[in-house]
């Protein structure tokens, strides 16, 4: 059963990371550890390899921001698959999903911090059956590194994003109890 709630980490995922990113930070692949803790019976893990080859630009973070304060949160699925691929999510045994938006800053203490939104992949039987998880289309995830390369985050594969007018804030909907924790993360040697 879906939890509406504020996600601290992500709440405002899209609306983040809005400085702006040298040239020479435009590739960087990491390998996280994603503990879901909402699997049946026991949690579960999986090796994730995230790969960026761009960071998104100013009018594609408006553009979806746009989409959702101004437009149709319900159209933000359609609006990531229309931007170009900055990135490649997938598991260790997995072809992979292209990751379609991508910020990153500096932080103060000389690491970084990721946020990544995509579309989510479907399988045939859930999309034809078009149950309650069909909204809840978008995969959004923030990752926090230190000055070593190192650090963690939160993915939530199955999210529904909304603006709350009243409050002034993007929310997260996870389709799930919680959003799968990223441990373990590190920054590839090339």
């Amino acid at each position: 059963m879906a939890r509406s709630r504020r996600l601290a980490p992500i709440v405002a995922a899209l609306a983040l990371v809005a400085s702006p990113v040298r040239a020479a930070d435009n590739v960087l692949s990491l390998t996280a550890h994603a503990l879901n803790l909402d699997s049946p019976g026991r949690s579960r893990t999986s090796t994730l390899q995230i790969s960026f080859e761009r960071w998104s630009t100013d009018e594609e973070r408006k553009a979806l921001l746009d989409t959702i304060v101004e437009k149709d949160p319900d159209a933000l699925a359609g609006a990531l698959q229309k931007m170009p691929k900055v990135g490649v999510i997938r598991t260790t045994r997995s072809l992979g999903w292209d990751i379609h938006y991508a910020r990153m800053e500096e932080t103060a203490s000389g690491g970084m911090r990721i946020v990544f939104a995509t579309d989510r992949p479907m399988n045939f039987r859930e999309a034809s059956n078009a149950g309650r998880s069909t909204d809840y289309d978008v995969t959004v995830s923030e990752i926090r590194l230190g000055p070593d390369g190192k650090g963690d985050g939160r993915l939530v594969p199955a999210a529904k994003v909304t603006y709350d007018r009243e409050q002034r804030a993007i929310e997260i909907e996870d389709f799930g109890n919680s959003p799968v924790r990223l441990t373990l993360v590190t920054v590839d040697k090339k």
